[in-house]
């Protein structure tokens, strides 16, 4: 079993996306009480049913060990084992918030959240950029527009037609919903048209 960051090499040139990869989030590990030193358990990733990668974790004081089998593209396989510093802060209202130190050479960020690779690193080292920021602004006005069509119960897609005030939701806020979907329909069409080089009908005929 292995395949973790198959092909992948830490420090790339292009930005990938952080959804393109594989993490592991120590917040969820610290809720789910897997931080306690002198445990192990496995993780594994499916896809559509089947295995298709897993690592093997070992909790000790102040680290965690990670232990996985990984290649790059055809290559042969390698095996990993190296140890993910934690670090602890107060939070405001009591207790404390874990983080990973990134293992990648020459970083130590402070983050919650590390990427699979040749080994697992922050985002800095991978330079992943977030979905959100692959956005054009024609995108990411029409993904808030559907956003707010969820909230209201309307039919998915930002071409199609508005449907009625959901029961039980004040007037106020339906008017200040619909006014906002509204100003990002707008913006997502226009910003498609001067894409396109697209000139035709107001705007407001689609609204």
């Amino acid at each position: 079993m292995g395949g973790i960051g198959s092909g992948r090499r830490w420090h790339f040139g292009a930005k990938d996306a952080t959804d393109d990869y594989r993490s592991i989030d120590v917040r969820r590990w610290n809720r789910e009480g897997l931080l306690s030193p002198r445990q192990s358990f496995r993780l594994q990733w499916s896809r559509r049913g089947e295995v298709v990668a897993s690592i093997q974790v070992r909790t000790e004081p102040g680290r965690v060990v990670l232990s996985y089998r990984h290649r790059i593209g055809g290559g042969d396989w390698k095996d990993e084992l190296y140890p993910v510093y934690l670090d602890w802060t107060r939070c405001h209202f009591g207790g404390q918030r874990p983080w990973f130190l990134c293992p990648a050479s020459r970083c130590g960020r402070r983050v919650a959240i590390l990427y699979s690779g040749e080994i697992f690193a922050c985002r800095h080292c991978y330079r992943l950029a977030y979905p959100s920021q692959r956005e054009t602004p024609e995108h990411r006005a029409a993904r808030r527009a559907d956003w707010i069509r969820e909230r209201l119960d309307w039919e998915p897609g930002i071409l199609n037609g508005k449907g009625l005030k959901p029961r039980g939701m004040h007037w106020r806020t339906f008017e200040r919903l619909t006014a906002e979907h509204d100003m990002l329909v707008r913006q997502s069409l226009a910003g498609m048209a001067a894409k396109f080089n697209i000139i035709g009908e107001s705007l407001d005929d689609w609204l």
